[in-house]
C-alpha cells in the first residue's frame, strides 16, 4: 500500500469488520441476547472469522511502508 488514503480505508473497513465479528461471535456464544442468532454456534464461528479478517486488515493498514534505498 503506497497511498495514505487506501491505508486509511483498510483501517476503517478492518475496524468495522472487527466490531461486526465481535457482535456476531457474542450472539453466537449466547452473550448478547435478543436475536435469532443468539445461541447458534454457526454465528460464533462466522464472527470469529470476520473479526480475524478485520484484525488482518487493520494490521495491513497500520503497517509502516517499506523504505526505498
Amino acid at each position: 500500500m503506497k497511498k495514505r488514503g487506501s491505508r486509511t480505508v483498510l483501517v476503517i473497513v478492518g475496524a468495522i469488520a472487527l466490531i461486526v465479528g465481535v457482535v456476531f461471535a457474542g450472539q453466537g456464544a449466547n452473550l448478547i441476547p435478543g436475536s435469532s442468532m443468539t445461541g447458534d454456534r454457526m454465528w460464533l464461528y462466522i464472527g470469529v472469522i470476520v473479526a480475524a479478517v478485520g484484525i488482518v486488515l487493520i494490521l495491513l493498514g497500520l503497517r509502516r511502508p517499506q523504505q526505498k534505498r
